[in-house]
């Protein structure tokens, strides 16, 4: 899949507190894993799950290999918006 990185980063930003631990809670990864995945670059404390970035407009396209870590972020998303939007949060 290819992603901007800029989109990459916005998906980020939208998460509620806590998400980067539940995502690597939920796939047995480290914190800082899934902070790279999202654009940090403390690979000493994480690793790189499978993407490259290509140079382009939006900070590059960045080709995600694996989306597991994309598609949790979009699912705590949405239902963290749902809770919002029901008066639940």
């Amino acid at each position: 899949m290819n992603i901007t990185f800029r989109e990459l980063r916005q998906i980020k930003h939208q998460l509620p507190t806590g998400s980067v631990d539940r995502i690597a809670d939920e796939l047995q990864l480290e914190p800082q894993t899934v902070r790279n995945y999202f654009g940090a670059k403390k690979y000493s404390d994480g690793g790189i799950i499978g993407k490259h970035i290509q140079p382009g407009p939006h900070g590059g396209i960045v080709n995600l290999k694996d989306t597991t870590i994309l598609d949790l972020a979009r699912s705590i998303i949405l239902d963290n918006t749902a809770k919002v939007s029901m008066g639940m949060e």
